[in-house]
């Protein structure tokens, strides 16, 4: 029988470590600078100062300033597809999801750091608009794991139609700290429809033609 026991990934050259340091190096300067002046005040010539190398270099590891920002994104779009492939017995594909995407965008759980780094993307145009189409570009790769999930084929429209709404359901929000309540309301909508994620609020008491919720909430 042929062992199919998932195997650890191999360990890191020494020249694939060595680009994984520049690269966080570069990371974490840029952020700590981009937080302690602000992101128009720092040049990319600053970054690089910071971080010991040339811009040259800074520019092989980041294709441009707003990147050096979002450094983690091939590990959140993996986050995001194991809360689909890898959930508990009987948890539904809509209820990992609602779950992992409040855990990435609630900055309500986040330690101050975070919350920090939050408010510098929602704070700073450049990065709030890069940060949407980065986390967009997860769409193709979370359909996929949902279309696998139910049995449907890869380009199922349905499936499409469900991660590209599960990963807007934030855009709704008024600002990062309503954006709770707007994953919340947006996957109720998807899990139940409208009548049924109507009635929801005015079981909650936040709802009804003259309680002030529902879209008007």
């Amino acid at each position: 029988m042929t062992d199919t026991t998932p195997q650890p990934p191999a360990p890191l050259g020494r020249r694939e470590r060595k680009k994984a340091a520049t690269r966080k190096a570069l990371a974490d300067a840029a952020l700590r600078l981009f937080l302690e002046r602000g992101y128009d005040r720092v040049s990319v010539k600053d970054v690089a100062d910071a971080a010991d190398v040339s811009t040259t270099t800074l520019f092989k590891h980041f294709p441009s300033k707003e990147a050096l920002v979002f450094d983690r994104d091939s590990e959140i779009e993996e986050y995001l597809v194991s809360a689909v492939r890898d959930r508990g017995p009987g948890q539904s594909v809509l209820a990992a999801l609602r779950e992992r995407i409040l855990e990435l965008t609630d900055p309500a759980r986040d330690e101050p750091e975070q919350q920090d780094f939050v408010e510098l993307i929602e704070n700073t145009p450049a990065l709030h608009d890069y940060g949407r189409r980065m986390w967009m570009r997860h769409e193709t790769a979370l359909a996929r794991a949902v279309a696998e999930a139910e049995g449907a084929p890869e380009d199922d429209l349905l499936c499409a139609a469900l991660a590209r709404f599960a990963l807007q359901a934030g855009d709704i929000a008024a600002g990062p700290h309503t954006r709770r309540a707007a994953v919340e309301r947006g996957f109720a909508l998807l899990e139940h429809g409208w009548d049924g994620a109507r009635g929801e609020e005015s079981e909650g008491g936040s709802g009804g033609k003259d309680g002030g919720g529902g879209c008007r909430g």
